[in-house]
């Protein structure tokens, strides 16, 4: 592990430009379950796949509305690890650090990193299902059992999140392909490498020259696409690269 850990920092001091593309590993180890993790209590008996969808909102939008609304309760909750403060402190050392996220809390930006490539969205921000409006919503709104109505159209606002069966916003997209294939160094840390499309981000920056890093507990997918791969939690690996933690 030392051996690795060498090697990814002689890569990274090396390198002149540096992005991340960040998983739901990083936030579970601030307590933020992942989405695949069994849900818990009052939730157990439903497929969070059901739920996070168009249709899962159309057949019972107070349901959906509740449960991301319990999700959001939690991440206010959560606070940044040493994982998102190391990569807050790059961005600090690498002008141009583009950190691109699948998570859709808001950790990154707490930890202190500015330059944010969401493509999955955020579960703090709202728009309306049917015309698109944004939405501030109030404490109350948010605990509410049934979603907000639109002051615009009257359709039922909704967590502006990508749900299974809608596509990733074609501007965050299209600024993590650039990001990643104008990268001499890109750190791939706490994703299955599951889902795409941005699974398919560390090929596209592998094609164009880039060095690839992983950082995850587990193998997985990406694995073997990777020049370099560290074994265990980003909490504890990220500081180790810059030299600050233990």
């Amino acid at each position: 592990m030392d051996t690795s850990i060498h090697a990814v920092a002689e890569i990274l001091r090396s390198s002149a430009v540096v992005a991340c593309l960040t998983g739901a590993g990083v936030s579970a180890e601030s307590g933020v379950p992942t989405f695949r993790d069994a849900q818990t209590g009052l939730w157990a008996r439903y497929d969070p796949q059901r739920l996070a969808s168009p249709q899962g909102f159309a057949a019972d939008p107070g349901l959906v509305w509740r449960w991301y609304m319990a999700r959001l309760a939690g991440v206010e909750k959560a606070t940044p690890n040493p994982g998102h403060l190391a990569l807050a402190e790059m961005e600090r050392h690498w002008p141009g650090f583009a950190l691109i996220t699948q998570n859709v809390d808001d950790l990154h930006e707490r930890a202190g990193n500015t330059n944010i490539i969401h493509l999955h969205g955020s579960i703090a921000r709202f728009h309306c299902q049917r015309c698109g409006t944004l939405h501030n919503l109030q404490a109350a709104e948010r605990t509410a059992p049934q979603p907000p109505r639109c002051a615009t159209c009257g359709g039922n606002v909704r967590p502006s999140v990508v749900w299974f069966g809608e596509t990733l916003p074609q501007s965050s997209l299209t600024a993590a392909v650039n990001a990643v294939s104008a990268c001499d160094a890109l750190l791939v840390v706490g994703t299955s490498g599951l889902v795409y499309p941005a699974a398919e981000l560390p090929l596209i920056a592998k094609r164009a020259g880039s060095r690839v890093i992983e950082i995850n507990p587990e193998p997985g997918p990406l694995s073997a696409l990777a020049d370099v791969t560290l074994r265990g939690r980003s909490g504890a690996l990220l500081p180790q690269l810059l030299g600050i933690g233990d």
